[in-house]
């Protein structure tokens, strides 16, 4: 399991079009990807509404991880979304 930690920037935090990013390049990979937030819950990222229903916020703190075969090239690319886009 690879995993990173991020500071969200979007003063919108993680809304619609941010979500619809991270579930197309999710959907990219067999690993399992999931974001944990500030309060523990945690998402698959490919399920749209509920990384929505997360309701991650400008200033959380999230943790994104891969579990799987491609896990290394999934969190990279993950990583590269997330710090370009939140």
């Amino acid at each position: 399991m690879k995993e990173f930690t991020y500071t969200i920037k979007d003063q919108l935090g993680i809304h619609a079009r941010p979500a619809g990013m991270l579930v197309k390049e999710a959907k990219k990979f067999g690993s399992a990807i999931t974001i944990r937030g500030k309060n523990g819950k945690s998402s698959d990222v490919s399920k749209i509404l509920n990384l929505m229903a997360m309701g991650i916020k400008h200033g959380d703190v999230i943790t994104v991880q891969a579990d799987g075969k491609d896990e290394e090239a999934a969190i990279s690319a993950m990583k590269v979304l997330v710090t370009n886009n939140l």
